[in-house]
């Protein structure tokens, strides 16, 4: 007679392998601000100009876009930069959301070289001219070097990364330089840039991993 079979004893299910796909960085630049350009400047008015720029907030009456309103309504986190232009257009498009802010995504500096008086232009390409100089020739006048300011985009971008490996879309509202210097060091680390409206007021460039 054969012996009977033996009790299967029921093994546990084994855990499911779950991967999480990270989610967007999206570096968006903010609105355009309230100080006009449409001016003639000395070199040195245009170092008075740009501390203005800083501390100064949006021009009224300026409606942001669908798409980042859509962009803002899907993020799972919302940062923006200190600096009142980049927190107004926080505010303008987080429907009362918690919006993050730190300084390390402030824009990077743009000391102007030191022109004779005679020579004047217009605060948009004394901005060309004071990034050259600040990019190829580290002209900072004692503020943040190209060096530091490669360091606080790596540092910015690490930061991102790791919100968005939860797989949560994470929005920044920052400044048009910057947010070249951390889209760079994103793409270095392996993200695409998949969506790119360039760096106009109120754009995006939203960065995927791959």
């Amino acid at each position: 007679m054969a012996d009977p079979p033996l009790p299967v004893t029921p093994q546990p299910p084994r855990a499911a392998l779950v991967s999480v796909r990270a989610g967007a960085i999206i570096l968006a630049r903010h609105g355009e601000p309230a100080l006009s350009r449409k001016c003639l400047l000395t070199s040195d008015q245009y170092r008075d100009w740009w501390a203005k720029y800083e501390v100064g907030g949006l021009r009224a009456g300026q409606t942001p876009p669908p798409e980042l309103l859509a962009t803002a309504e899907g993020a799972g986190a919302i940062y923006a930069s200190t600096r009142p232009r980049a927190q107004e257009t926080a505010a303008a498009i987080a429907a009362g959301r918690e919006i993050m802010s730190d300084a390390l995504f402030i824009e990077a500096p743009l000391p102007p070289p030191h022109f004779p008086s005679w020579f004047k232009l217009p605060p948009k390409y004394w901005g060309v001219v004071a990034r050259i100089w600040w990019h190829a020739f580290n002209h900072h006048e004692g503020q943040e070097t190209r060096a530091q300011a490669e360091a606080r985009s790596e540092a910015a971008a690490r930061a991102l990364i790791a919100r968005a490996e939860s797989g949560q879309d994470v929005l920044v509202l920052a400044h048009g330089y910057f947010n070249h210097m951390v889209g760079r060091r994103l793409r270095a680390d392996g993200w695409a840039l998949v969506h790119n409206q360039g760096f106009k007021y109120w754009s995006q460039r939203r960065y995927e991993k791959r």
